[in-house]
């Protein structure tokens, strides 16, 4: 190799890595992992589904129903509990489950919790989340284990599920497209798992990837996710980025409607609670992706 050749290297090297250290982190968290992981956990949006709103359930301590056409998932205790949460995982077992889907005892994870999309976090981000849950009120509730229909809750077949679905991260930054671009593209495709909710999936509950963030009939709770790709007549294409800012912030849309559902509760416990800069991170990313038309009815 070159002496210059080298020092492109050297120089694209460094870039990339103060690229992870301006935008994989919130301003002021980068020294301080419990706020990072604080502020990730608003984003990844754990409170809103590790929350039983409906019985008045702890916060963090599961019990969620999430209803899927094989029948119901219920998201599992992640607060420090030693017996029922996650107080004697190691950052091995948490790393695990987050980037591979698979839990402490070595079992398969059902891919409603979200690890196709935590997957692409990096290490950091996935380890600050984990010291952030650790210094939150331990509540001691026992998991209730899912009710699927046979087969679907046989989870030594998610091993062919994830060789067909599944890519086992991180994401890497896009070098050609700008930081902003690129802390979208980290937030939607991997903290925020967007696509997870809006994306139609097959018979089989994979993601249907040439319809990515197209919109689903059938999302989370039997509720419609629209098309939030930039097609003129069945997606966003006339939404501004401070559209799209201003309902991640107030759950309003242009129209002066506003949402409710799941999106609204996923607004109230994680995007209105994030900085400007990320919300509008994210509407630049959504702006760029490919129009895709997927009438929702």
């Amino acid at each position: 190799m070159s002496v210059a050749c080298f020092r492109k290297g050297y120089a694209a090297g460094l870039a990339l890595a103060l690229w992870a250290l301006l935008w994989l982190c919130p301003a002021g968290a980068a020294d301080d992992p419990v706020a990072r992981g604080k502020y990730l956990a608003r984003a990844g949006l754990c409170i809103a589904c590790h929350t039983d709103f409906k019985n008045k359930g702890a916060e963090l301590a599961g019990g969620y129903a999430i209803e899927v056409p094989f029948g119901v998932i219920y998201s599992t205790n992640i607060t420090p509990d030693p017996q029922t949460g996650i107080g004697h995982w190691s950052d091995e077992d948490f790393l695990r489950a987050l980037r591979s889907g698979v839990g402490r005892q070595g079992q398969h994870l059902f891919p409603a919790f979200p690890y196709t999309s935590f997957t692409n976090m990096t290490d950091q981000d996935i380890l600050a989340l984990k010291a952030y849950l650790s210094t939150v009120k331990p509540v001691r509730r026992e998991n209730r284990p899912p009710e699927l229909t046979t087969p679907f809750g046989w989870r030594f077949l998610l091993a062919g599920w994830k060789w067909r679905y599944f890519e086992e991260g991180p994401r890497t930054p896009d070098p050609g497209r700008s930081p902003q671009w690129n802390r979208g593209a980290y937030l939607v495709r991997a903290v925020s798992h967007c696509a997870e909710c809006h994306t139609p999936r097959d018979w089989a509950g994979g993601l249907q990837r040439d319809l990515l963030m197209a919109g689903a009939a059938d999302g989370p709770e039997g509720e419609t996710a629209p098309n939030i790709t930039a097609h003129p007549k069945t997606g966003l294409a006339d939404w501004s980025v401070e559209d799209m800012v201003e309902l991640l912030k107030s759950s309003y849309k242009p129209d002066g409607d506003n949402v409710q559902g799941l999106m609204e509760r996923v607004i109230i416990h994680g995007y209105e609670h994030m900085t400007d800069e990320d919300l509008t991170a994210i509407a630049v990313y959504l702006r760029s992706l490919p129009p895709i038309d997927n009438r929702i009815e």
